[in-house]
């Protein structure tokens, strides 16, 4: 159970940065501190994100810290 919730906390974070940043760049939201995301952009941040953990979970056996840290399904 530990490693389960360690496993989600780490995907959130992973996945918030690699989305924020990769969203930021395009839309031209990034800051000398990192992102700042408002109105359409960060839909589509949390959209990614939640694409990120259905598709990895249902298509990928799990994601990417829950395979690291082998959390059984």
């Amino acid at each position: 159970m530990f490693r389960k919730i360690i496993a989600a906390v780490l995907d959130f974070i992973t996945i918030f940065a690699i989305a924020g940043i990769v969203v930021g760049y395009f839309t031209g939201n990034l800051t000398e501190h990192g992102f700042e995301l408002e109105g359409w952009p960060a839909l589509l941040m949390f959209a990614i994100m939640i694409a990120y953990f259905v598709m990895f979970s249902k298509f990928f056996g799990g994601t990417i810290w829950r395979r690291i840290l082998r959390v059984p399904n």
